[in-house]
């Protein structure tokens, strides 16, 4: 497949490491030279020095025969305008990145196809999307979910008094069937388990789980599930701002951001949220708002350091989730490390929506997780495709891909051995890199 990505920022720059480690013809199109010349002596792909809306650039970085254009630059009205172009000069499909939710709506959908952009991608709702998945399930690292929640995934920090520590898949295996062990980060290492692999005390352990069983993996796990109704939102970002306006009709929620104009603003927008002035590093401020009460924290600033002091802080004063928006890469390993909690990275969320584009099976969803190099794709099973015609535990699955569950109608389950997998079915899978190319067969 060639691809044509506008935009070698960190979301750009992401997607094509992901999409050229798989023989992708990957072309990075820019204005900043500098940066173009250091990405290709560090990834395979071809760069292209030029703007995103010159009908001459994207020429030169052969659109006519692009498969997929992306559009990722910090100018939403520029990608909108660079995906008409593309589309008119012979892109079969183009991708947008907007900072607009309106144009989101259903209805709107049809006009932008129309002008010849196919999808549109607004990093602050995904990301918000996935802030709320997290304070909803208190006490796992990584949440989301599958086909509105009838697949869950949920990874756990293991510690020394886990009923599960010291025990292997197997022996796992035959203490529930309701869930699954399906990837294991130890330390800068990343393992798609087999049956004989252990769990050990300071693991990430991930499990594919149907929401019913969630209360037992939470006891198996040694974490204590508790209910969440005060929450606290640090910083008045978009995404703060989308985050809040989801949580509030269930949840007591309360912003504070530094910056008064944009208080009194989303004051105005949403009613059933306290927005309070202030600097929330200071600790005063935090206790005059009442932090040891909250049951999360979430922090949205635009600074990544002072999301992960802060959160630090909440921790700290009791409260039990805690939540980081880090943007700087360098930082998430440390964050992860000190235990904050959840961590969000947009630009990682971003290039997980658009790389389900370049792929041959139709995928409904791909999690690319900042704490491992795994990755959990959910892949809908077309007719006669080779997961059809045999057992799982025939299929010769790569080693370094694991299926965790099927999403059948409404119905999720956990896959067996001797589960047969239908056409219409929902797959869940949990790979590493170096697999995705190679499970793509058995379901295109």
């Amino acid at each position: 497949m060639k691809v044509v990505i506008a935009g070698a920022g960190e979301v750009g720059t992401h997607l094509a490491k992901m999409l050229s480690s798989e023989n992708h013809d990957i072309v990075l199109l820019d204005e900043d030279d500098k940066k173009l010349e250091k990405l290709a002596n560090q990834v395979d792909l071809l760069t292209v020095c030029g703007f995103a809306n010159s009908i001459n650039d994207l020429k030169e970085a052969g659109i006519a025969k692009a498969d997929l254009f992306i559009a990722v630059t910090p100018f939403e009205s520029r990608n909108v305008l660079a995906c008409i172009l593309a589309k008119d000069l012979g892109a079969k499909k183009t991708l947008a990145r907007i900072n607009n939710a309106e144009y989101l709506k259903r209805v709107n959908k049809p006009k932008f196809i129309e002008l010849g952009v196919d999808e549109l991608i607004y990093p602050e709702t995904l990301a918000a999307k996935e802030i709320i998945a997290s304070v909803k399930q208190p006490g796992a690292r990584v949440t989301h979910e599958f086909s509105g929640g009838n697949l869950l995934l949920l990874g756990f920090k293991i510690r020394e008094n886990a009923p599960i520590n010291n025990k292997s898949l197997n022996e796992l295996g035959s203490v529930s069937e309701e869930f699954r062990a399906v990837a294991i980060t130890r330390g800068d290492k990343t393992i798609i388990p087999s049956g004989k692999d252990m769990i050990i005390a300071e693991d990430i352990v991930y499990f594919v789980t149907t929401r019913p069983a969630l209360l037992d993996l939470y006891e198996k796990t040694g974490k204590k599930f508790f209910g969440v109704k005060n929450i606290m939102i640090l910083g008045g970002s978009r995404i703060a701002q989308k985050t809040a306006e989801e949580l509030s009709g269930q949840f007591n929620v309360k912003i504070i951001d530094f910056d008064k104009e944009r208080c009194q603003k989303i004051a105005d927008q949403l009613n059933d949220v306290l927005v309070i002035n202030g600097d929330g590093r200071n600790l005063e401020l935090l206790k005059e708002e009442g932090i040891e009460k909250m049951d999360a924290f979430v922090a949205v600033t635009g600074n990544s350091e002072t999301n992960i002091l802060t959160c630090q802080l909440a921790k700290k004063m009791g409260v039990k989730r805690t939540v980081a928006e880090i943007e700087n890469i360098d930082f998430i390993s440390l964050a992860e490390q000190v235990g904050i909690g959840s961590v969000i990275n947009k630009k990682f969320i971003a290039a997980s929506f658009i790389y389900r584009y370049s792929m041959n099976s139709e995928i409904s969803s791909i999690k690319c997780l900042s704490s491992t190099d795994a990755e959990a794709v959910e892949v809908i099973v077309k007719k006669d495709s080779i997961v059809t015609r045999m057992l799982v535990k025939d299929l010769d699955f790569p080693v370094d891909a694991k299926i965790g569950g099927v999403i059948r109608g409404e119905h999720g389950f956990i896959v067996k051995g001797d589960t047969q997998i239908l056409e219409g079915d929902k797959v869940v899978i949990f790979a590493l890199p170096s697999a995705i190319k190679k499970i793509d067969k058995f379901f295109k």
